[in-house]
């Protein structure tokens, strides 16, 4: 389980992975350096400068420790040894009011004196313009010396420390460059997968970046173009099919008007044959269309809604709106039109005269909703009735070319949207339908 939680935080993307590696890498050289330089260059100063500070203080004691009417005390007597050199002694009371309990106890440095001085020391530091440093002796553990190291503070560090940061920040954005420059052809390799997906067939993208990069380029060009290609066959096909149906079609159509008034309902007959032959002739063609029209403009959803109510209102059955305030969204208006007039047809033929046409709007995307009173359909077949030359079941009384929903799958897929068949608990078919503002 806690596997799984980490694993969750980890980056997915080849930028991201790329970007992480290198910075751990970076990471991993900058502490290694940075140990570097302070075990082989700033440890021997400092050793060196704790044996100087160590040699110092044996001086104060090699020769005994006067103590009289002149010096009084220890600390009087070892100050007046030092002089100027910049040393000073204080007993405890004196080394609390010069601010010993402020400064920074350093074992490692304590250990290390303690062994020049044979016997158990205590070092300090004090931060500052200037460093100042504690030793407690073990010659005389009730006093303090205070060494002060000129042109020794916490700051002299700040070169190194800026070097690594600097050095750090420069390597981290180089491998993002770098990152960026290996991931935008992958990035536009996706955007172009995505158009094509949708039936749009871009320019041929450029040969750019690594070898690998290259290759799997140059194969969705092929790819892409093959495509188009077969499409564009494709719709030719279905172009002259359709044209030489219609052709004698038409011949049939102008036959039949030429019959006899005995031979009426034979008329009638061909004239409905003829017309659901046009009919699903247009679907197939609008299926292998697609719409391909890809200029999509401001809209306003409840306009279109009011259009096909209006369009509808002559026929037999009655129609709800209820509408909601929706803002104007991007869409190919004649394509969502022609989704709207599908499923008001459907829920015509398939309902038992009324129908509810909805809008929404939850603040991300607009919506909109065609409901009918009809024997609705099998949970098990809901499905299945987006894919081509499917029909719906008895119950609905099955009837055309089985491409008007396909028709409008595709046309919402290609908005990015998202549309549901479900049955409603009072009886009949509701279709939902979703389109993102952009």
């Amino acid at each position: 389980m806690k596997a799984k939680f980490w694993w969750r935080f980890l980056p997915r993307s080849a930028f991201s992975q790329t970007v992480m590696l290198i910075g751990c890498l970076l990471l991993i050289n900058q502490l290694v350096s940075y140990i570097t330089v302070a075990v082989y260059v700033l440890k021997p100063s400092y050793q060196q400068i704790n044996q100087l500070i160590a040699r110092q203080v044996k001086l104060l004691f090699v020769d005994g420790i006067d103590i009289g009417r002149e010096h009084l005390t220890i600390v009087d007597a070892l100050n007046a040894k030092v002089r100027d050199d910049g040393m000073k002694i204080y007993n405890q009371q004196q080394a609390r009011e010069a601010g010993i309990d402020q400064a920074t106890y350093y074992g490692f440095w304590s250990s290390q004196m303690s062994e020049y001085l044979g016997g158990d020391a205590e070092v300090r530091v004090t931060h500052g313009n200037v460093l100042q440093i504690w030793i407690r002796p073990p010659q005389a553990p009730s006093i303090w010396i205070k060494v002060p190291l000129i042109g020794q503070n916490v700051s002299d560090l700040s070169p190194l420390t800026l070097y690594l940061l600097v050095i750090g920040a420069l390597s981290v954005a180089g491998g993002w460059w770098f990152a960026r420059q290996q991931n935008r052809p992958l990035r536009r390799l996706q955007k172009a997968a995505i158009s094509v997906s949708r039936g749009e067939f871009p320019e041929s993208l450029p040969l750019k970046g690594s070898s690998e990069i290259v290759e799997v380029t140059n194969a969705f060009n092929q790819m892409a173009h093959s495509m188009k290609q077969l499409e564009q066959d494709r719709a030719l096909l279905m172009a002259g099919i359709s044209h030489d149906l219609r052709t004698p079609l038409t011949r049939i159509r102008l036959a039949s008007e030429m019959m006899v008034e005995e031979d009426q309902y034979l008329k009638d007959g061909i004239v409905n044959d003829i017309e659901d032959m046009d009919a699903i002739i247009s679907q197939f063609i609008a299926y292998i269309r697609q719409d391909q029209d890809t200029s999509r403009e401001l809209g306003q959803i409840n306009k279109l809604i009011q259009d096909i109510a209006q369009a509808e209102a002559n026929r037999a059955g009655e129609i709800d709106l209820v509408l909601t305030d929706c803002p104007e969204a991007l869409f190919q208006t004649i394509a969502i039109k022609r989704v709207l007039s599908n499923l008001v047809e459907n829920a015509f033929r398939y309902g038992s005269g009324w129908i509810r046409i909805s809008s929404q709007f939850d603040g991300k995307q607009i919506g909109f909703c065609v409901e009918d009173n009809g024997p609705g359909i099998d949970e098990s077949q809901v499905s299945k009735l987006f894919q081509p030359f499917t029909q719906g079941d008895s119950a609905r009384g099955s009837v055309g070319s089985g491409l008007g929903l396909a028709i409008i799958k595709r046309i919402i897929d290609r908005h990015q949207g998202q549309i549901t068949l479900s049955n409603r608990a009072e009886g009949g078919l509701k279709a939902q339908v979703w389109l993102p503002l952009e």
